[in-house]
């Protein structure tokens, strides 16, 4: 059985270019998909926050419409109050890499707002790649890469091939033209090779033991990535 740290956002908003604060979190389905994935495997799943904060849902990622239907929303509402770790997560800076087999961090639009500037965090994503181990991370999750730094402060992550939320989804969602950045512009800036696939539809990149996954309906396949590299 693995042991499995899952990162999440702290933050319950993602402020906008104009100042105003739009309620955000992590979201829904980027955690127990996988989560439920993990656990019907037998691994273990551990939660860590920055600071330790109980992590937010994005409310969004609850509605009928992004969960195919009113069952599929009552069933991801139903598997998240069911997640016990979820209310006691670790605290971030306490966390140490080699008490895990694997990282892997879930989107929403929280981590564009702190993980993305978190130190601890990129501490962590730079000793998980150095270290081999399976490192998942999907959607706007990759905004925490952002923070991670080598000894020369360059990204770690620079000429890995690697996926995330698209500037064309964030479009289509309608945020493109209230954003402060852009998660596809800035993994470009520091130097990825970022791989975009079709909009809303599964699509996972992987580069030695980094595996990312763009959007929402990536988490499945992204999960299932990480399992074969498990057993």
């Amino acid at each position: 059985m693995a042991k499995i740290l899952f990162v999440l956002t702290g933050a319950d908003h993602w402020t906008l270019a104009d100042g105003t604060e739009h309620p955000s979190g992590f979201w829904a389905e980027e955690a127990v998909t996988p989560y439920q994935a993990f656990t019907a495997a037998g691994h273990d799943v551990v939660f860590a926050t920055p600071g330790g904060v109980v992590p937010t849902v994005d409310k969004g990622s609850l509605a009928p419409e992004v969960n195919g239907g009113e069952e599929g929303a009552r069933a991801v509402t139903e598997a998240l109050a069911g997640i016990a770790g979820l209310q006691h997560p670790l605290k971030l800076q306490d966390v140490a890499l080699e008490d895990y087999d694997a990282v892997f961090y879930p989107g929403g639009h929280g981590p564009m707002e702190d993980l993305a500037v978190d130190a601890d965090s990129g501490r962590l994503l730079t000793l998980a790649l150095e270290s081999g181990k399976p490192l998942g991370v999907v959607c706007h999750g990759p905004a925490a890469l952002l923070a991670a730094r080598d000894e020369d402060g360059a990204s770690p992550f620079a000429g890995y091939r690697l996926t995330g939320f698209t500037n064309a989804e964030e479009t289509q969602a309608g945020f493109a033209d209230r954003a402060k950045w852009l998660l596809q512009d800035r993994l470009v800036a520091l130097g990825a090779d970022f791989q975009e696939g079709e909009a809303w539809a599964p699509f996972v990149v992987t580069d030695r033991n980094l595996v990312t996954g763009q959007n929402p309906a990536s988490s499945a396949p992204l999960a299932a990535e990480l399992l074969k590299r498990l057993a």
